[in-house]
């Protein structure tokens, strides 16, 4: 009867709350939700700095506050139950397709469906009617129920922000989830797009914890208490002496290289993405012959989505700082409606099986009448790995024949087609000596049975393969109309150069030449620089199974690392990019003799060609911001993989084809597996330090960009980025202090 009394007190009482207090409400739920960051689903897993919402504080008091925020180990067993009760509904809710009946109402919003049937959960006691009526009486608007949920728990103002972060943070897997769904997705890409999921989820939360624990209070003084026993200095020194003894390293190994004198024009010239696995493969390549090689992001500056004219299935390929401003169809280069035919033959086969499986009438059924040719079936990918994948591509070939695929760039405006052009040659100072091949090389990863595939993807393409984007580049370069406006630019692109696409798998370093039949000319360069790419790939091959611990002759690497694609039990197919440290942006022969062990990102710049500071400053805002999550992602996955990671592939389950929790019912994983940072269960592989960037350039270039953006001075100033300048006119290094001015290293 209590309870009651208080509701019908603050149902009378409701129309006389302020409107300051309203916007008291609504600023303390902007800044609990700020805290938290975004998780990309597993479809198109992106890299993030799991603390970003810290990163306006300086990084050692970044680490304190992620510790009292996401590292308590120890909960009230009250919240862990509201934990729990959250998961299944909030599973059930988001579900992408996993479940094979989806729960009902969620036209209704996550707050009102489940408060639709959240009656039927004997979980919650709701057969107490005093609980029954607090839950019927509540308003529809999720602030307000926000609102009365703290009157009812005795939550003062004062106290309002932080019990309302307490919130999150005690599931922050799934508030991440939730802040992705709310600010990091298109109106089209799911259902119900149009509900701040935000304040629904803080709703639910607290009508969960009003249920369950009104004495949630204690959660603050809980929180209070546990803050006076963290100390993160040791932690921070750790990482601080380990970037300095590797900045040392890099700072060396740059200042020992000198401009070479004379510029040969090479037998090819390949783009590759600035991704921390192309700094070796790169060396491998340019160890075969003439060629050069450049570094650049690998959507190269072409920001569009990509459409399949036969599946009509799309994708964003550019990242995710960015929108789409095209959207591009891919269409085959044989009859469409042949290949529709297939598609549509491979589907049918695979919706049969799948309705057999998931329904509830069918699997035991499935099971008897297929469970012998399942068994050896289980039997081939175990033992012939290699021989179960050419079985699989053969029959899968004979449904649905492969087919060769182009882009529509007329969908992007010609002066756009020449912009985009423009902009990816002078970015990378590709601006003269063209050579007879130029390659624009994305990358991708092929791996079987891996719920974090698209990790090992293109995280500049939105987690994606990379072919789409250097189709697309390679496509405007080789427009007669285009290279005719560039020679208006003094970019002048001899008739006898062919910009080709490629595509790079960087887990068997297999690099596949779209060639077009037509350019008969060209055929004996492509099939010399086919011959160098396959010598590349196995000295390339040989160094990265060494660093997966395995000993192997060349040839056997290179088979090795094939068997580690097709492997469906391999818990390590390989290291992504582990043990990332450091961003350069400089010309190629500032870092082509030096081997900077697959750590480095490399982005080719000239400053010389970059008066108005427009190319350094879009390579300081953009690629090297996506390098800090990425490098950010991978330390924090390290320290602790249980609240910045993902645990163990070994006993993952997959949540609704959204992401991963442990067990049963966890919370939803949101960082990297325990396998792509350790070498074991308690060593590490991945070395935790913050990203190191290099500049060569200037220090009045980098100088004059860093006061005229604020977020590069955040990430500075609060040192969750060092930086040095290579002064090319000084010749001497400075380092960029939090105070944002320069010493000289010495």
């Amino acid at each position: 009867m209590k309870a009651l009394h208080r509701i019908e007190q603050l149902q009378n009482n409701t129309s006389k709350k302020s409107k300051s207090g309203r916007a008291s409400l609504k600023e303390s739920i902007e800044k609990s939700w700020s805290k938290i960051v975004p998780f990309w689903p597993l479809k198109n897993i992106i890299a993030v700095n799991p603390i970003g919402g810290f990163e306006n504080l300086l990084f050692e008091d970044a680490l304190s506050e992620a510790n009292a925020y996401f590292q308590q180990k120890e909960i009230p067993k009250q919240m862990e139950q509201v934990n729990r009760e959250s998961i299944k509904w909030l599973q059930a809710f988001f579900d992408q397709g996993q479940a094979t009946i989806q729960m009902p109402c969620r036209n209704l919003g996550l707050l009102n469906s489940i408060r639709s049937l959240i009656r039927f959960d004997n979980c919650l006691g709701l057969k107490d009617l005093q609980k029954k009526q607090w839950l019927d009486n509540l308003p529809k608007d999720p602030e307000e129920v926000v609102e009365r949920a703290l009157w009812y728990l005795g939550i003062s103002p004062i106290d309002q922000e932080l019990f309302i972060t307490l919130m999150l943070t005690s599931l922050p897997g799934w508030a991440s989830y939730v802040q992705y769904r709310s600010n990091w997705t298109n109106s089209q890409e799911y259902e119900n797009s149009a509900f701040d999921y935000r304040v629904e989820y803080l709703a639910f939360r607290m009508v969960l914890v009003c249920l369950i624990w009104p004495e949630a209070k204690k959660l603050i003084l809980i929180h209070k208490n546990y803050r006076k026993k963290i100390n993160t200095k040791t932690l921070y020194q750790k990482i601080t002496e380990s970037e300095s003894s590797y900045q040392r390293e890099v700072n060396k190994k740059i200042a020992s290289m000198s401009m070479p004198i004379k510029k040969v024009t090479p037998n090819a010239q390949l783009v590759f993405c600035i991704d921390v696995r192309s700094e070796p493969f790169r060396r491998a390549i340019e160890a075969q012959g003439e060629y050069e090689t450049f570094g650049y992001a690998g959507f190269f500056g072409v920001p569009v989505s990509v459409e399949d004219s036969v599946t009509k299935k799309a994708h964003s390929s550019c990242p995710v700082l960015l929108s789409p401003k095209h959207r591009i169809i891919e269409v085959p280069r044989v009859p469409i409606d042949l290949c529709k035919r297939g598609y549509k033959r491979l589907t049918g086969f695979i919706k049969v099986y799948q309705s057999l499986k998931y329904t509830f009438s069918t699997p035991f059924t499935l099971a008897e009448g297929l469970g012998i040719g399942a068994g050896l079936w289980m039997a081939l990918k175990c033992f012939m790995p290699g021989g179960a994948s050419r079985l699989k591509s053969g029959l899968q070939s004979l449904i649905a024949p492969q087919y060769s695929i182009f882009p529509e760039i007329d969908r992007i405006p010609f002066e756009e087609q020449i912009s985009y052009g423009l902009g990816a040659l002078k970015m990378i100072g590709l601006t003269e000596n063209f050579s007879p091949l130029v390659v624009f090389c994305g990358h991708g990863s092929s791996t079987q049975n891996n719920a974090f595939a698209s990790s090992l993807d293109c995280g500049a393409c939105g987690g994606n393969h990379g072919s789409s984007n250097a189709r697309i580049i390679a496509a405007i370069l080789n427009s007669d109309k285009v290279r005719t406006a560039l020679k208006r630019q003094d970019i002048r692109i001899p008739d006898d150069t062919l910009f080709l696409a490629a595509m790079h798998n960087t887990t068997t370093d297999q690099v596949e030449i779209f060639d077009d039949k037509s350019q008969a000319k060209a055929q004996r360069d492509i099939q010399y620089l086919k011959m160098d790419l396959e010598k590349a790939k196995r000295e390339n091959s040989l160094w990265r199974i060494e660093k997966l611990g395995v000993k192997k002759s060349p040839y056997k690497s290179e088979q090795h690392a094939i068997r580690r694609a097709q492997d469906w039990a391999q818990i390590r197919p390989e290291w992504g990019l582990a043990r990332n440290a450091a961003f350069i942006a400089g010309p190629r022969w500032l870092t082509k003799n030096v081997n900077f062990d697959g750590r480095t990102f490399l982005h080719s710049y000239d400053w010389e060609n970059d008066g108005d500071v427009s190319s350094l400053t879009t390579i300081l805002t953009a690629p090297m911001i996506v390098a800090q999550w990425i490098n950010a992602q991978y330390l924090f996955s390290t320290l602790d993989n249980v609240a910045f990671g993902a645990g163990s592939k070994v006993t993952k389950n997959i949540v609704g084809k959204i992401g991963i929790m442990q067990g049963n019912a966890s919370d939803l994983m949101h960082g990297l597996p325990l396998q792509s940072v350790n070498r074991s269960d308690q060593t590490p592989y991945h070395d935790p330090m913050r990203l190191s960037t290099f500049v060569y350039a200037p220090v009045g270039f980098v100088q004059k960009i860093i006061d005229e953006q604020a977020s590069l001075q955040k990430l500075f100033s609060n040192e969750w980025v060092h930086l040095f300048c290579h002064d090319p006119l000084e010749n001497k290094i400075f380092k960029l202090q939090k105070d944002l001015t320069w010493s000289k290293v010495h």
